[in-house]
């Protein structure tokens, strides 16, 4: 049994008993249905708070008026609860309006809270794990549900792209940001209904201070798509903000060489660098054709890539020594196709290897951070066992997933929800599986 009183104060105490079982574990589960079923009855409470009085509304020049209060049930982290509240209709019928949900911030049915915590889990993990969680805590639903608030959650973050400006961390005292480094790399994840293997792209805009540390992160993600158009609309938004915060900073573009990459790093940012350890790749592709003998070749590339990194001049250096190596004659055709395959990388990407100059300035010469966010932004959640995404479903999850690894994102997000609202969402429900 629970009871939920209203203090003259206007603060709420709730109250319920619970029977003790014959284990601790029988005991835990009772006292947490009993506790899930008076905080559901509470929080059925603070909903009725946002609703109105039932007087008629005036909305878009349009009259409104109430057609009762009407009970509903809506899902909270604590059980589901049946809450009255006043339902509006135009006089020529239509549809039906109710400003309660949308005072309350609700998504379909579940509160804010609990649709954080659906988008959360939903975006974490395979949503089949995240009904199991939730059971562990007295919540049963079901997979669809889940998948449907989180595909909510990632909608109004695409309604309100524009609209809501997402500032980093702030930056500690004494410190400032001398360079954003821009990074760009794509990550492979396999299509339903036969589409294969596609690549899904994710970026990142790392802020450095003067000695060099990385201050915040800012991850970006999109899903498959030809044309990448999504991707760098989004790129585009972010980097716009950065730049309006930080106009003096310089803004290094880095990638690891795919060609379709470079255009938007060279629009957007004052200078471009090749991924040193890439470059590393190709030279100890190469070592046993430019050196002799195992012990030498690798001998060979260790120095090569301390000169590339430290000397300048290296890399064009190394392009003539491979260029003479080939026109002298190469024997075995995997080891000319290898070599000829460097001296093309070498030669498309020669004005973005200064490593020394990078160095000097400062720049960071490796893509790892993006690579991380290749890693923890797609591959964690998008390449489990079996996995096999439609292109809304990918594209909804790597919303929320790189909203939720860019430090605080996932916060302002839903303090912006809780300030601002949005508006109604009219997404279709998923089929039922």
């Amino acid at each position: 049994a629970s009871c939920v009183a209203t203090n003259p104060d206007g603060s709420v105490t709730v109250s319920f008993s619970f029977k003790p079982g014959r284990s601790m574990l029988e005991s835990e589960r009772n006292l947490q249905s009993a506790a899930n079923e008076a905080l559901c009855s509470a929080t059925g409470v603070c909903m009725e708070h946002f609703d109105t009085d039932g007087t008629p509304l005036v909305l878009g020049g349009r009259s409104f008026t109430s057609k009762g209060q009407l009970p509903k049930k809506y899902q909270t982290p604590y059980g589901e609860v049946s809450v009255k509240r006043h339902v509006y209709q135009g006089p020529k019928g239509g549809t039906t309006f109710c400003p309660m949900e949308q005072d309350a911030r609700v998504f379909r049915t579940a509160t804010p809270l609990f649709a954080r915590q659906c988008a959360m889990k939903y975006a974490s993990t395979h949503s089949s794990d995240a009904v199991k969680d939730f059971a562990e805590h007295g919540r049963h639903i079901t997979r669809s549900y889940v998948r449907e608030v989180g595909s909510d959650v990632a909608l109004v973050a695409d309604q309100k792209e524009e609209a809501w400006t997402f500032a980093p961390p702030q930056i500690p005292p004494g410190k400032r940001v001398k360079t954003v480094s821009v990074g760009v790399d794509g990550a492979c994840m396999l299509m339903a209904k036969g589409g294969g293997w596609r690549q899904t792209m994710a970026g990142t805009l790392a802020l450095y201070d003067d000695e060099g540390e990385r201050l915040h992160t800012t991850s970006v993600g999109a899903a498959p798509e030809s044309g990448k158009a999504t991707f760098f609309a989004r790129m585009d938004g972010e980097l716009a903000r950065i730049k309006s915060m930080y106009p003096e900073a310089r803004y290094v573009g880095i990638a690891d060489g795919a060609a379709d990459h470079w255009p938007w790093l060279e629009t957007n940012t004052n200078w471009q660098v090749l991924d040193f350890w890439h470059a590393c790749e190709y030279i100890n592709d190469v070592s046993t054709v430019m050196a002799t003998g195992q012990g030498f070749a690798r001998a060979w590339a260790e120095t090569t890539c301390h000169q590339l990194k430290h000397g300048s001049g290296t890399a064009a250096c190394l392009l003539g020594a491979m260029t003479d190596r080939l026109e002298g004659g190469v024997r075995g055709k995997a080891a000319r196709e290898s070599l000829q395959k460097a001296i093309t990388y070498f030669t498309n990407n020669l004005h973005r290897m200064d490593y020394p100059f990078c160095r000097a300035m400062g720049f960071s010469i490796g893509s790892g951070v993006t690579e991380a966010a290749c890693k923890c932004v797609v591959k964690a959640r998008m390449c489990g066992t079996g996995m096999r995404w439609d292109s809304k479903g990918a594209a909804e999850v790597l919303r929320l997933r790189a909203m939720i690894k860019t430090e605080g994102r996932w916060e302002q997000y839903w303090d912006k929800v809780s300030r601002h609202g949005f508006a109604r969402i009219t997404a279709p429900k998923r089929a039922r599986k």
